[in-house]
């Protein structure tokens, strides 16, 4: 039996200490989660002069759609492992160890390369494949198990229930939130490996007080007992539902088929992308899609098959949770395109570098929202701390530690961008003609005079200006240094105490020192999904209390209408790209705009979704639930990937702003037809709210 008296002992803000605990573990693993995905597809598809891989953003988008499929799919084995063999206090600890080192796995290769010198090669870089694959195991053991312990925790306090999740929602977003913002920031003006293995060392101080914090749960996510005293009980009903669900051999063999094929599938796609060379391919043809075509008929014929022996409240029940399951597709599928398609547009195409008063303006915003969340999460770990200190102070030593680093790491971000200033450089130029051999066309290129550039008496010289922003102090006449980013004129300026680093670089001069000046990181914007949902969420909450609540479908249908008109506004904003360009300057505002009303549109339809789950499917049959609706979210995220993989083709040939308009008509279109399904939907929920 689990200590829930003795653990509502000791209370931090009308909640158990234990709470705060999870509250904690699992706000640091958010914070390396949600950092290393903003990183990811930027590293991928920066140039290799500013330390990433330089891969085509099809490739980038590949492994990110499958990375984050694969997510929301080991958490079904992972909650089956603890609830069966380990207890969600081990699995919690084995995720925890696992995603540490994957972190460390994938700063290995920039760390070795950009930190000692150390030669790139093949071996290096399959660190972050490793690193990718021990996140995504890792997540499977934590993530399922560490909301199942908040659940136990108040199976005899359920009155207290929707307050504690909300509590443990808001770590979620905060770990969210700060991670983006530091982890984002250290790897776009450090280095990408600094900020994938900051990102480990959090994981690493969640790790260390969860693990030193355990006798606060007693019993609590302690090891199951081989047979549990609900098992032993069953009612002749819940043995009726248990033996309609019984798989007999062939079931099992085509559950292994689907999944077996499913997983090819979503490993292949990343990987005939990169090598060229498919899993599924017999000869001259690549059978891929086939292969998926098929995996999915199979799943959906034995999902409805199984699901019409129950009697007709059940099935109706189910019937439900597989439409809300279907529009949730649409709705992730278009969401999810913020860490990919929507932060390559940050980085390219929209206008980031701020001057003078608008500068200063951003600074003191930036400064406001980093400060003021850390200050109320600092608050309660000093009311944790004094609650526990006596029995726990070396779980609450790491607790402390963790946040001075923080706080360090606010501090300096903030004087960086304080201290940075823009100078006017120049730098020489030279005039190259190349003659075509085959046509005999003469081309005239203006390119800058690097230390590898050789000149002579007949070579037409000249001179070129151009802005760099730095928190170096330098004064007129003094030399700077450029390089060639991605080898087709992008200069960057670098500090000179790299270049020994580079082949070649290009000297310059300060003309003058100009105004202040910040560029915003692309990775920036991705925090103002958590900070929207930390200041709109207890509004929503409220809503949905109040005689204004609306049926589900129309839930499912506002958050799809709004996810499709804040790409709308992105359409809007990107109309004036020109056809195939690579770079633009957008305003920002767009950008605020569209992660507004997603963020908007999740509150509308992501906090009720599990909810529906939980109230909808019979009690013996949740955890199946759960898992086709983690699967359902697995499918999403890929075609997020899959769909966010186009973004070259789509703007090359018919322009950015049409590329948004997908996402923009499909998801409008998708909310009115969950609309219209409102009636229908609350007749198969049978009276279920």
């Amino acid at each position: 039996m689990t200590q829930q008296n003795d653990i509502f002992k000791s209370q931090v803000l009308g909640h158990p200490s234990a709470l705060f605990v999870l509250f904690f573990t699992e706000m640091w693993e958010r914070f390396s989660y949600y950092g290393m995905r903003a990183l990811l597809v930027l590293f991928l598809v920066s140039s290799l002069g500013l330390g990433g891989w330089d891969w085509p953003r099809e490739n980038a988008m590949a492994l990110y759609g499958t990375y984050l499929a694969l997510v929301y799919w080991t958490p079904i084995i992972g909650g089956r492992i603890a609830d069966l063999y380990i207890g969600s206090r081990k699995a919690v600890l084995v995720g925890a160890v696992l995603m540490t080192l994957g972190h460390a796995a994938m700063a290995t290769e920039d760390i070795a390369v950009h930190g000692f010198g150390a030669e790139p090669s093949e071996f290096l870089k399959s660190f972050l494949y490793v690193g990718l694959a021990l996140l995504i195991f890792g997540n499977g053991f934590f993530k399922p198990n560490m909301t199942s312990m908040v659940s136990k925790m108040y199976e005899a306090h359920p009155e207290k229930k929707d307050g504690a999740y909300t509590i443990f929602y808001m770590g979620v977003n905060a770990g969210a939130f700060l991670g983006i913002l530091l982890v984002g920031f250290i790897g776009e003006k450090v280095s990408w490996g600094y900020g994938f293995g900051l990102a480990g060392i959090f994981m690493l101080f969640g790790l260390l007080q969860f693990n030193f914090f355990q006798k606060i749960f007693g019993d609590i996510g302690a090891k199951p007992s081989v047979i549990s005293n609900a098992e032993q009980n069953k009612t002749p009903e819940e043995e009726g539902i248990v033996d309609q669900l019984g798989f007999k051999p062939k079931d099992i063999a085509m559950m292994l088929f689907i999944f077996i094929g499913g997983l090819t599938w979503m490993i292949n796609d990343p990987i005939s992308k990169i090598t060229g060379k498919s899993l599924f391919q017999i000869g001259n043809t690549d059978f891929s899609n086939y292969a998926i075509l098929i995996v999915l008929a199979l799943f959906l014929y034995m999902l409805i098959s199984r699901t019409l022996r129950y009697s007709k409240v059940i099935r109706d029940r189910l019937f439900t949770i597989m439409i809300f399951a279907f529009f949730a597709i649409f709705f992730w599928a278009s969401f999810e395109q913020s860490g990919g398609s929507m932060t390559i547009f940050a980085k390219d195409y929209t206008q980031r570098v701020l001057s003078g008063n608008k500068a200063w303006f951003f600074n003191i915003v930036n400064f406001v929202v980093s400060v003021a969340p850390l200050a109320i999460i600092s608050w309660v770990l000093v009311k944790l701390f004094v609650e526990t200190r006596k029995k726990f102070l070396t779980s609450n030593l790491f607790l402390i530690t963790s946040f001075t680093i923080i706080w360090g790491l606010v501090v300096w971000m903030i004087q960086y961008n304080f201290k940075t200033v823009a100078y006017e450089i120049q730098y020489q130029t030279v005039e190259v003609t190349k003659t075509n051999d085959k046509t005999g066309e003469k081309t005239t290129k203006i390119l800058p005079i690097s230390n590898k550039t050789e000149t002579t008496a007949q070579s037409i010289l000249g001179n070129k200006e151009m802005t760099i922003s730095t928190v170096s102090s330098f004064k007129d006449g003094n030399e700077v240094y450029l390089f060639d980013s991605d080898k087709k004129g992008s200069l960057k300026y670098i500090d000179a105490s790299k270049i020994d680093k580079l082949d070649s670089y290009i000297k310059a001069k300060v003309i003058k020192k100009l105004d202040n000046q910040v560029e915003i990181p692309a990775t920036w914007f991705l925090i103002l999904n958590s900070l929207f949902i930390i200041i709109f969420a207890p509004l929503f909450s409220k809503i949905w209390e109040s005689k204004f609540n609306p049926p589900a479908a129309a839930k499912y249908g506002m958050g799809l209408i709004l996810t499709g008109l804040g790409f709308a506004a992105l359409a809007y904003g990107a109309s004036g790209i020109e056809l195939g360009a690579k770079t633009a300057s957008v305003s920002m505002i767009w950008l605020v705009i569209a992660y507004f009303l997603h963020t908007m549109g999740e509150l509308s339809l992501s906090p009720v979704s599990l909810a529906y789950v939980s109230k909808l499917a019979p009690a013996k049959m949740i955890a199946l639930m759960f898992g086709i609706w983690y699967l359902a979210l697995g499918v999403a995220n890929k075609a997020a990937g899959v769909l966010g993989s186009k973004i070259d083709s789509i703007t090359e040939h018919y322009g950015m702003s049409n590329f948004f308009l997908i996402f923009t008509i499909v998801p409008i279109l998708m909310g009115l037809i969950a609309i219209s399904l409102s009636p229908l939907v609350k007749k198969l929920m049978h009276g279920v709210k």
